[in-house]
């Protein structure tokens, strides 16, 4: 049996962890905006910092939405539940994704689907 109250704080805490990181990464590019520095090397290097940055802050904004609806299947009655094909969720997988919505084999079939 999953113990859906740790979960549940598990889960606000990475939404937390998503909209500190969208703030951050918000203050970042408003510094950034400024003038770049006079050596090239270093322009290089703020360059690619701002490319990671913006690469963190698109995973963290496409993962909040995916926290959202497991904290929703969580106050529904429904978390575990995959939302493909109704059967349980491996505990496994919710040990490393807690706001997965599907079992193995309707991820892997979407994987497929998708590829």
């Amino acid at each position: 049996m999953i113990d859906t109250d740790s979960v549940k704080s598990q889960l606000e805490q990475m939404r937390a962890d998503c909209l500190s990181r969208h703030e951050r990464f918000d203050a970042h590019m408003k510094r950034a905006g400024g003038p770049l520095a006079q050596d090239f090397a270093e322009q290089a290097v703020e360059r690619q910092n701002d490319e990671v940055i913006g690469n963190l802050d698109e995973i963290a904004t496409a993962t909040l939405p995916r926290i959202d609806a497991a904290l929703r299947r969580i106050g529904d009655g429904r978390f575990g539940e995959c939302t493909d094909c109704g059967e349980a969720i491996e505990p496994g997988r919710l040990e490393v994704i807690p706001y997965a919505e599907t079992c193995i084999g309707c991820a892997e079939k979407r994987e497929q689907n998708a590829g």
